[in-house]
């Protein structure tokens, strides 16, 4: 057993690509006592000791999933491991899930036991009712137990009954209330999972269902699900010559096994503009094609570079001419994107252009150009970077297209929805997600909840004020795109609500909701019921809009208009 400056205590043994195990509430680094001699000979296998639990630190008194997901990530750099496999059990699970998810860098592969996901009402009642009563003790161990192990007294059952005896009583009930309030604290996120993902469940788990570990895997881009028939919730301690099979299994998944598609979509996450590259052809035509693969290289000289795939049919004729130019388009231009984006003969038919002085084609209307004589071609994979030095170029003031998602994006909509509401008094709120949870204020009457919000009395309120206002309540908000301006014409008073994340303080002055517990009855208005509710709909599909209207009427536009 050693110890790190965390402190956190561990056992490792053996060398090679590192694997870090994470144990659940109550538990101890030597519950992975089989994992780590069967792994240990080919692996460097670091079992930790979560807060409060084998000989750490405690943890805060208002403990939360993130504080377990730093200790982890902690202990990493404490023993320099830039990644390792993360396998967790419990609520070791979710601590996995949780540093793969904010430190994706430093998991490898990841690997999910007899963790929960979207407990049932049902479920998620007992399990809060057990983490209030704990109190300063560890409560009933037995009840635990035979739903771990069943009703038969083994070496194993006698090893947990022992440690859930003399585990630090407030450093159980830390992690316990976490693990009871973070069932959904990766709800919709799970698409984040870059990695090998396993989650894995035993079918007698009264805890982690095979519905939940089916559910996680089918979230996660490479995510994988195995059920272990005929055992229980201890299953790495009861059944370690399956768990080890499964984890050997994981281990061996390449790490760069990329789907193309899915790829090009990662990519496709970055927002760029929109460009027509041009040039003339050794016969003298006019030619060019739609690019969102340009960028600026250098300043002094001024270079810059466009990419061409290797199956365009363009390739050629770019990468032999002395020349070409680079057109930024126009917000206004969509319908010019798609005709040089095309295999139309004419492109340039239906389009306003002009020449540059060296004769590549210009395109009226763009937002900036630049023309090039050709710098270097350089062959890259599948394309062909050109580099062009720029000889002359141009630019206005208009506002750029947009390019994301396989959707153009209209990067003056939220702007003019914003503008359309600045003629009278305005309400600025925002709807705020923290830990997977709807961040909602109460009012003084103790019953009405609202979305945070500032310009409900005294003076409009605007972003800046609101910011300031979720500060000294205790909450840290980065707030994201615009998701709703609607004006309620008898009262001529708008309403701006934008969607984003919140850290809360230990001092926060807010309640949490889970999105399937919102309290409905005790919003203020209609409004904002069908705005949350739109919200929950689209936050699941990870594809929001904005809604522009009144209070009772409007339109649902897409970004990506």
């Amino acid at each position: 057993m050693s110890e790190a400056s965390t402190p956190t205590t561990w056992i490792e043994r053996g060398s090679g690509e590192p694997i870090l195990l994470i144990h659940g509430v109550g538990l101890r680094a030597e519950a992975w006592d089989a994992q780590i001699a069967a792994l240990s000979d080919t692996n460097r296998v670091i079992a930790m000791n979560m807060l409060g639990h084998g000989g750490s630190a405690l943890p805060p008194a208002t403990a939360v999933l993130d504080d377990y997901v730093e200790q982890a990530a902690e202990l990493l750099r404490d023993l320099n491991v830039p990644a390792a496999n993360v396998i967790g059990h419990s609520m070791g699970g979710l601590v996995a899930i949780g540093l793969a998810l904010k430190h994706p860098a430093m998991v490898l592969r990841l690997g999910v036991l007899n963790s929960v996901y979207e407990r049932s009402e049902e479920a998620r009642a007992a399990v809060e009712a057990r983490a209030k009563s704990l109190g300063t003790s560890s409560g009933d161990v037995e009840h635990p137990l035979t739903r771990w192990f069943g009703e038969d007294e083994t070496e194993a059952r006698r090893k947990v009954r022992h440690w859930l005896k003399t585990v630090d009583p407030q450093g159980y009930a830390s992690a316990y209330r976490v693990f009871a309030t973070s069932d959904r604290a990766f709800s919709g996120k799970l698409n984040g999972l870059a990695m090998p993902a396993l989650f894995t469940t035993a079918s007698g788990d009264q805890n982690s269902s095979p519905a939940m570990a089916e559910a996680m895997a089918t979230s996660a881009p490479r995510g994988k699900w195995l059920v272990i028939e005929g055992e229980r919730h201890m299953m790495p301690m009861t059944a370690p010559a399956a768990v080890n099979h499964a984890l050997r299994n994981l281990l061996a998944e390449p790490l760069k096994l990329f789907d193309t598609r899915d790829l090009r979509s990662a990519f496709g996450s970055f927002m760029t503009g929109v460009t027509i590259v041009t040039t003339i052809d050794q016969s003298g035509n006019p030619r060019g094609f739609t690019a969102n693969s340009f960028t600026s290289v250098s300043l002094d000289p001024p270079l810059l570079l466009i990419c061409i795939g290797k199956n365009a049919a363009s390739r050629d004729t770019f990468s032999a001419s002395s020349g070409f130019a680079v057109n930024i388009l126009s917000e206004k231009q969509k319908i010019t994107s798609g005709i040089f984006a095309s295999k139309r003969p004419d492109k340039f038919a239906d389009v306003a252009w002009r020449q540059a002085p060296s004769g590549n084609p210009l395109i009226d209307g763009s937002v900036a150009w630049f023309d090039c004589t050709r710098h270097e071609v350089v062959d890259a994979g599948d394309h062909i970077i050109v580099l062009g030095a720029v000889r002359a170029f141009s630019h206005s003031d208009a506002n750029p297209l947009g390019y994301a998602r396989g959707g153009y994006v209209t990067l003056g909509l939220e702007q003019a929805a914003v503008n359309a509401a600045t003629g009278g008094h305005t309400i600025v709120g925002a709807i705020l997600e923290s830990e997977g949870q709807l961040v909602l204020t109460r009012d003084q009457d103790g019953k009405t909840v609202r979305l945070p919000e500032v310009g409900r009395t005294g003076h409009s309120g605007s972003a800046s004020l609101l910011h300031e206002h979720l500060r000294r309540d205790g909450i840290e908000t980065d707030l994201g795109f615009l998701f709703a301006v609607f004006e309620n014409p008898q009262t001529k008073v708008q309403s701006i609500y934008y969607r984003g994340d919140a850290t809360l303080r230990n001092d926060h002055n807010c309640m949490l909701a889970a999105f399937d517990r919102i309290p409905w009855e005790h919003l203020p208005d209609e409004a904002t019921r069908i705005m949350l509710k739109r919200y929950a709909d689209e936050r699941l599909q990870g594809r929001f809009k904005i809604y522009s209207g009144s209070h009772e009427r409007g339109q649902v536009r897409h970004v990506e208009q």
